[in-house]
């Protein structure tokens, strides 16, 4: 006989048998003891959480050949039970909606609904991935579903409940299946491994249930391919081993470097995660994803449900939240996302994200623009416009003494200039004092960090010569520093 893998092996037979979704096996049980059976359900919830395996729990329930009627407690041995549970019984139709998509295809289903089944009491049609409908699909459905015959029952089912029609909602009663939560599901592998006769560690088995993110089918995926490296007995090394890390973990880690300011150890990360397999672009996601659910941490606090991580890995986040102000998240958010962008259309990718990982690593080195402005005013304050009918002397005053050029930096050394009336934020400068202000480091900052740049230097409109009788002083060729806001 062929192999069976665990995930088919260990599937729920029975309400009982469900696990981590107890509202919705006990909603469903006491429905069929009171006679309030439903003719259409709508099961929605993430991958691997049980929606088709108590979609078929309900079908034998209502099926089940060994009671005279519907029972919460099907037999599971009699032939419509085993047939249920294959997927391949006559009277229990399951439908992949994502390759039955046309309006034909629900034609053909409305017609064969209002034949009697051949041997049990229901029809039941199970409609999986019911969200791929097309919307002719869904407007032929939409009758049969809300006044199917009294032997049809509908059971529909999607990963993606904001693509079914609203329509399609109300005819139905809706049931969220939830994430399985961590301990749940290392207390089902811990039963799995039991009757495998495999020797397994508690560490490795609470691994498996962090990496399976609240999927069972997850779970009994990869412990299928860790029994495959080693049946005999299952280690955290040999977690370790087989799978790669998680990416929250690698974010947990990451973030732990920055706090720190290490970024070597911040680069090591960075390179652990793309070893694994991810893209750059991948990567952003998952560390903008981890940084939003630290803002929200900080602002809402460690207890807000608007943060979806699991139970285990929320106080470690909740903690890490303390490091990191609102400020910093929302900059590192914004940083990231430009990187995401930039990397799309770049041929060096590991480049940029080496560079903005560096970059939030050594921010306490970089000063904010707000930093440089204060600098830039010196103790003056900030520059504010000169009161109605004065000039300035000396537009250079309005700058800090370290970008002050050379020409202007000390009336005594130098001849003030005069400023036209006209221009007062202007400043004539010769040629030469022009090249030393421009390469002056803090200018250079100022202008990289300010788009449309704070310091414009720029060839200055040639003035037009003024007349003997005003007094001026032909200078000649001059250039100017201009001082925008």
């Amino acid at each position: 006989m062929s192999y069976r893998v665990l995930a088919r092996a260990y599937r729920s037979a029975t309400f009982d048998e469900v696990v981590g979704q107890d509202v919705v096996a006990t909603t469903l049980r006491n429905a069929i003891q009171s006679g309030r059976v439903h003719h259409g359900y709508l099961f929605t919830g993430t991958r691997g959480v049980g929606k088709t395996s108590m979609a078929r729990i309900l079908a034998k329930a209502l099926n089940c050949l060994k009671i005279d009627g519907p029972t919460a407690t099907p037999c599971c041995k009699c032939e419509s039970c085993i047939a249920i549970a294959e997927g391949q019984d006559v009277d229990v139709v399951e439908i992949d909606a994502a390759s039955n998509t046309g309006v034909d295809n629900i034609r053909d289903l409305r017609s064969n609904a209002t034949l009697r089944p051949a041997r049990s009491r229901f029809k039941v049609y199970i409609i999986d991935e019911v969200h791929m409908l097309s919307t002719a699909a869904f407007n032929a459905l939409l009758k049969t579903l809300e006044e199917p015959p009294g032997h049809v029952k509908f059971i529909l089912a999607t990963t993606e409940i904001q693509k079914v029609p609203a329509t399609i909602v109300s005819r139905c009663q809706r049931f969220d299946f939830r994430t399985i939560d961590m301990s749940a599901l290392t207390a089902h592998l811990k039963r799995v491994v039991r009757a495998e006769g495999v020797e397994a560690e508690e560490a490795a088995l609470r691994r498996v249930a962090r990496l399976a993110n609240g999927s069972m089918r997850d779970a009994l995926s990869l412990l299928d391919q860790l029994l495959s490296y080693d049946a005999t007995k299952l280690t955290a090394a040999t977690v370790d081993q087989v799978i790669p890390p998680p990416h929250d973990e690698v974010s947990v880690a990451l973030m732990d470097r920055i706090a720190e300011r290490d970024a070597g150890g911040a680069l090591r990360c960075l390179d652990q995660a793309l070893q694994s397999g991810r893209t750059v672009e991948r990567f952003c996601d998952h560390l903008i994803e981890h940084v939003r659910a630290l803002m929200l941490l900080r602002v809402c606090g460690a207890d807000t449900d608007l943060v979806d991580v699991s139970a285990g890995l929320r106080p470690a986040m909740a903690e890490q939240s303390a490091k990191f102000d609102t400020s910093t998240c929302i900059y590192m958010i914004s940083l990231l996302e430009e990187l995401r962008r930039n990397v799309k259309f770049s041929g060096a990718a590991r480049a940029l994200a080496d560079a903005a990982v560096a970059r939030l690593a050594m921010s306490h080195q970089f000063s904010d623009l707000s930093t440089l402005l204060s600098r830039l005013e010196g103790s003056q304050g900030p520059v504010t416009a000169p009161p109605s009918g004065d000039v300035k002397k000396n537009a250079a005053d309005d700058l800090s003494p370290a970008v002050r050029p050379a020409a202007v930096q000390s009336p005594a050394q130098s001849a003030p200039v005069s400023v036209p009336a006209a221009a007062p934020a202007r400043l004539a400068l010769k040629p030469a004092d022009l090249e030393r202000a421009a390469r002056d480091p803090l200018v250079q900052k100022v202008k990289a960090a300010v788009e449309g740049t704070l310091l414009d230097i720029r060839p200055a409109t040639p003035a037009p010569t003024p007349t003997p009788a005003e007094g001026a002083v032909d200078d000649g060729d001059q250039q100017v520093l201009t001082l925008e806001s």
